[in-house]
């Protein structure tokens, strides 16, 4: 037979797109149209419904970027139209994809939340079209409204160029109307011609995955081609069935014995920011969740993952029907909360407490709300995950793990899909990603195909996830995806797909493959690793109200427990955790939003702060009382000026004052030269006999990179950035000087249309050199790093991460090696060889780059470089623009464990008060290496008191708790102050003992 495939699949395509599906629907009468334009930022349905409303007409042009526009639609069924199917057909102007484009709701005559409009889920039926939302008939009056959202295409046809302020900002009033009204009709919806363009684009996808030599790929194009000669394209309507006919038999044959097994599961990513404002999002969260609720009433089988505690939360709070329907519809399970998460968090950059709290907000909620303990962990969409996650899963109470970014990977392909990871404490979880490489699934037969083909365990597990529906910028399943998925349920050389949750998916998966293999540690992304540094006010914000809350519940829980303080601030605590936590989703802690999203979130940083250094001062006063002298709060867990860790009294000195001469600053520890560039050229350690620096080499050295990733500009530096480097050596001025022992040198420089000033301080008694960076930065796609080469030989690096550290090659032996070119850590880095360590520790950076070099005199040299700022184009083609302070400190002679002491140190200063009296430690522990990260009063309100801990050295730890207060019983519990185990306490002491990194949450009463 001569081979005339592309003649058949051609003419496929034109007869859908220029005959069939112009035919869903049939006639059409147009709806009577009137429109009021809200003036600023969206309204209330109350507020919308009373305004004055202006007659309008198709090719209305309204909403500016960002704004909002009501109509109100009518109109009469003709009542000729009687047993029709007939749908109310919207169309906004919309242009780009669902969740990028304009968007609406449809709302009844009282202003009740019906339904989402898109552009590929335009209509609304006459089953909900009646008053109040009810059924309508034919010869019935019919009346309802449409919120329409005007939200600008951001991420549009000129992807990754720099967008202008209407877009990424929040706008001014008065900008030009950005869509038009396309359509507005009553029409008959013709389901026969509907389901014969189902069932053509299920087989057409299919056969064109099978090699084109397979019978069956054959079999399905003749199909094809039948079909289409049976259809009167000047009535296909009624020829449609005669059609559909003739794909019987190839839609009817069942799957192979060995087909892959495929969980289908409606979803709809919806990024909590990104290329749009929170606010924004709560609307696409009420879409949404209307779509879905009446898709399943259409749709029975339809299960849909809804992730996010903060996204239920929203509704509840602004969509009282939504909410409604909502819980009805997580009762029947047909939405299904999943995650146990307050946000999709990023999961590299917050602190380890504000982790663990992501778990205790987001479950909580769906506890009190549902009464549903939440049991697989959902991130899609985060970039790169913590080998700390884990033992973290776990202690929230959680047994599996889902994600698919790794497929992003720009080097190494992932060898895994379904697989044990194993966290850095040895805490294994039942891990998968979707083999299908994406978490907005159209059920096409392309990525069916690609699913069976991709998965990893084929031969030793025969399941996989796959999630199906618009999502990113909301939207979720249509009733297409639905139909689609009983059509490739049980089909020939297809996998077969059955709709189930997440539960019902992780269960099989677990017990076809108790014995899958385990990846140990971190799940490093090899992409979007700018993330780290993009966006400084955010993470310093971000960085700066993670210690903040650690103070304000450890002195609030002191003073209330010493009785110098009545009421605990639990209300107050809780608001502020929930906005820190929505602030880590990941795509605004990471900085990958529009410039609108971090003015926000920068915003309601310093009103966090605000609040919290008055909750923080109370408390310290109280425990302070009232006096002159000046007590010194040391929140930090580690002694300090002799003051215990957790506790607060008079300070002693820490040593003899430093001195300068020559351009030598001297404290007797370490001796620090400068030359006449402000560069270190020479840092001894006194004690160690040792110089430190790398022979040739300067440290504290700017280093300016040009920064053009090919795409993604906020998330992305790609490899090539060290092509091209520039060494600030320039200065404007270098000014010494010492003021109360402490020697002090101020660097000024200027280059490009930027400056940078710098003071490095030598404190008395101190290992360490202080750096405060002052940046007034404006560049462009430019990076700025600053450069410590230290004479240590070192093939790792030590970075700290939440509750513990993890090791990372300075080598790049493999492509895995190489990968990592660029990497995150918390407060400290450290390089080290036996006997000898160097940290960089940092007070609100996380982007790091080490390396090692081979001398010619034999040594080695390690350079670590910390990522000081950056200036993407794209999202917000102002990233980071003006003026920034961060602060290092380069300490020598350390081990982990001074990294870890002086990671807490520049994050948690002293704070001093004037009052009476110190106060002892709440809680102490005579093992240095057990941290105690939070202490706080119970979430129940019992009063109980609530310490976590955990081992930092990544050894064994005995040690022994001992409480500042009478305690009547200690247990152990989980994230959630769940009971787990009950702990022997002797007098106001407790021993345990801890593996490596272990965390442990143990609950005091109070006698």
């Amino acid at each position: 037979m001569h081979d005339d495939r592309q003649l058949i699949e051609e003419r496929l395509q034109r007869a859908l797109r220029e005959r069939i599906r112009p035919a869903i629907y049939g006639a059409a009468v147009p709806l009577d149209i009137k429109v009021w334009h809200a003036p600023g930022e969206p309204v209330p349905p109350s507020e919308a419904l009373a305004a004055s409303y202006e007659p309008a007409e198709i090719g209305l042009a309204w909403g500016p970027a960002w704004g909002t526009a009501w109509f109100h639609f009518s109109g009469q069924v003709p009542a000729e139209w009687a047993g029709a199917e007939i749908e109310a057909v919207i169309d906004l102007g919309f242009s780009g994809g669902p969740g990028f484009s304009a968007e609406g709701l449809v709302h009844t005559t009282k202003g009740v939340p019906l339904k989402g409009l898109h552009p590929r889920q335009t209509y609304a039926p006459l089953s909900i079209l009646g008053p109040d939302g009810t059924a309508a008939a034919a010869g019935d009056s019919i009346e309802f409204y449409v919120e329409a959202a005007a939200n600008p295409e951001v991420l549009g046809y000129n992807a990754f160029a720099p967008i202008s302020s209407d877009m990424g900002s929040k706008p001014e009033p008065g900008g030009k109307p950005i869509y038009q009204l396309t359509r507005a009709d009553l029409a008959v919806f013709n389901a026969e011609v509907w389901d014969l363009i189902l069932d053509l684009e299920a087989l057409n996808g299919l056969q064109k995955e099978l090699p084109k030599q397979e019978p069956r790929s054959r079999e399905i194009l003749r199909a094809l081609s039948r079909a289409l000669d049976v259809l009167d394209y000047e009535d296909v309507p009624g020829t449609a069935t005669d059609a559909r006919a003739e794909l019987t038999d190839v839609l009817s044959r069942p799957a192979h014995a060995s087909a892959h097994q495929l969980s289908a599961v409606g979803h709809a990513h919806i990024d909590s920011a990104w290329l749009w404002p929170l606010r924004e999002t709560r609307r696409k969260v009420a879409r949404t969740i209307s779509n879905v609720a009446t898709l399943a009433e259409e749709y029975p089988e339809l299960v849909f993952a809804f992730s996010q505690a903060q996204q239920h939360a929203w509704v509840k709070d602004n969509y009282p029907e939504v909410w409604e329907r909502l819980k009805k519809a997580v009762a029947e399970g047909t939405i299904v909360p999943v995650g146990g998460m307050w946000v999709e968090s990023d999961t590299n950059l917050p602190g380890g407490e504000a982790l663990a709290r992501q778990f205790v907000h987001g479950k909580r909620f769906f506890l009190d709300e549902y009464g549903i303990d939440t049991q697989e962990v959902w991130l899609p969409d985060s970039f790169g995950y913590t080998a700390a996650l884990p033992q973290l899963v776990k202690l929230s109470g959680s047994k599996w793990f889902l994600t698919q970014k790794i497929s992003w990977n720009q080097k190494n392909k992932f060898p895994h899909h379904t697989f044990l990871w194993e966290g850095l404490d040895g805490t294994q979880v039942f891990t998968h990603f979707p083999p299908i490489d994406t978490y907005n699934s159209d059920l096409s037969g392309r990525e069916l195909a690609h699913a069976q083909r991709n998965f990893a365990e084929n031969g030793s597990a025969t399941r996989s996830l796959v999630p199906f529906g618009y999502g990113d910028g909301g939207g979720g399943p249509t009733r297409e995806f639905v139909a689609t998925a009983r059509r490739v349920a049980n089909l020939e050389s297809s996998p077969r797909v059955t709709i189930e949750s997440p539960t019902e998916f992780f269960s099989a998966a677990q017990e076809e493959y108790p014995n899958a293999p385990v990846w140990s540690g971190e799940l490093y992304l090899e992409i979007h690793r700018a993330t780290y540094t993009s966006q400084a006010k955010t993470k310093q914000g971000n960085r700066r109200s993670e210690h903040l809350l650690r103070e304000a519940e450890l002195w609030s829980a002191a003073a209330v427990v010493a009785g110098k303080l009545d009421v605990y601030p639990y209300e107050e605590l809780d608001r502020i955790w929930k906005a820190v936590l929505l602030n880590q989703f990941h795509d605004i802690l990471p900085g990958s939003s529009i410039a609108w999203v971090h003015r926000e979130a920068e915003a309601t940083y310093a009103k966090l702060a605000a609040e919290l250094e008055a909750i923080i001062g109370k408390a310290q006063q109280a425990l302070a009382g009232t006096g002159d002298a000046q007590i010194v709060f040391n929140g930090a867990p580690h002694a300090r000026e002799g003051i215990a860790g957790l506790g607060a009294g008079i300070t002693v000195g820490e040593g003899p004052a430093a001195t300068i001469e020559d351009g030598v600053l001297d404290n007797g520890v370490i001796r620090v030269t400068i030359d006449e560039r402000g560069l270190i050229t020479s840092l001894y350690d006194v004690a160690a006999r040792r110089e430190v620096i790398a022979p040739g080499s300067t440290a504290n050295l700017l280093q300016l990179h040009v920064d053009t990733p090919n795409q993604w500009d906020a998330w992305d530096v790609d490899s090539f950035y060290k092509n091209n480097v520039r060494d600030i050596t320039e200065v404007d001025s270098v000014e010494f000087s010492t003021v109360d022992g402490v020697a002090t040198v101020v660097v000024k420089r200027s280059f490009n249309r930027s400056s940078v000033n710098q003071t490095l301080r030598l404190r008395p008694g101190a290992k360490r050199v202080d750096i405060e960076t002052s940046m007034d930065w404006h560049e462009s796609e430019k990076f700025l790093k600053a450069s410590f080469p230290v004479d240590v030989h070192a093939d790792r690096s030590a970075s700290e991460t939440q509750f513990g550290h993890i090791f990372r090659p300075t080598h790049q032996n493999t492509s895995w090696d190489a990968a990592k070119f660029e990497i995150a850590a918390h407060r400290w880095l450290h390089v080290g060889e036996p006997g000898y360590g160097v940290a960089v520790v940092n007070d609100s950076t996380y982007g790091h780059d080490v390396n090692r070099t081979a001398r010619e005199d034999g040594g080695t040299t390690t350079t670590i470089r910390t990522s000081l700022i950056r200036a993407p184009r794209f999202p917000d083609p102002q990233t980071d623009q003006g003026v920034h302070v961060v602060n290092h400190a380069l300490v020598v002679g350390a081990g982990i464990p001074e990294a870890i002491e002086e990671g807490y140190r520049i994050n948690l200063p002293e704070r001093v008060v004037t009052g009476a009296e110190g106060t002892d430690p709440i809680v102490a522990l005579d093992n240095g290496n057990v941290i105690v990260e939070a202490v706080k009063l119970a979430d129940d309100q019992s009063g109980d008191v609530v310490v976590r801990l955990y081992e930092s050295s990544g050894g064994r730890a005995r040690t022994t708790l001992t409480t500042g207060f009478a305690a009547g019983s200690v247990t152990e519990v989980d994230l959630l102050e769940r009971h787990l185990t009950d702990r022997e306490l002797t007098g106001n002491a407790v021993s345990f003992e801890l593996r490596p990194f272990q965390i442990l949450t143990l609950r005091f009463t109070r006698a």
